[in-house]
């Protein structure tokens, strides 16, 4: 984990009048040791393998001071759970392309998108803050091959996937 991250959440804990747990430092370690996306459950499950004793209680509200401490970010990439987003500190304007067949989820970032959210902002008489574009899209991989190693590392996990319309 980034020594700024830790920093700016043990500043945002003094400031609410938390303390640092053990519990806690291990879901924020699991939360940010890796680029993936995460749901609240996978977290606990990676929690749980640094720390025995991490509730999930204690993810969900770990989870919300992330979010409030602005280290996190709630994003939407469908399904009935929310996910959480790791990456956006050090790319704030990323989007997210998302597998409707096999539940792949490809970050990309583009400046003609930012120009266009820019342009588009401006001439309405905003300013924008942050943006988040999610496109559903269909693996090319199943359709010219018939199979898809994620489609299968998906299901072997036990990763639900998206319904499609």
């Amino acid at each position: 984990m980034q020594a700024d991250i830790q920093q700016r959440l043990d500043d945002f804990i003094r400031r609410k009048g938390l303390r640092r747990t053990n519990q806690r430092e291990a879901i924020v370690q699991a939360a940010f040791s890796q680029d993936e996306h995460f749901t609240a459950e996978e977290l606990f499950e990676r929690a749980r393998k640094i720390d025995r004793d991490a509730s999930r209680a204690t993810v969900y509200r770990t989870l919300g001071l992330l979010v409030e401490a602005g280290l996190l970010r709630e994003i939407d990439l469908g399904g009935s759970q929310t996910t959480y987003d790791p990456n956006f500190l050090d790319k704030p304007s990323h989007n997210h392309l998302v597998c409707i067949d096999c539940g792949r989820v490809v970050e990309f970032e583009d400046k003609h998108v930012d120009l266009l959210n820019d342009c588009v902002t401006r001439r309405l008489g905003f300013k924008a803050l942050r943006q988040s574009i999610k496109i559903d899209a269909s693996c090319e991989k199943l359709r010219q091959n018939g199979r898809c190693e994620n489609l299968i590392k998906s299901r072997l996990s036990g990763k639900r996937l998206l319904k499609k319309r």
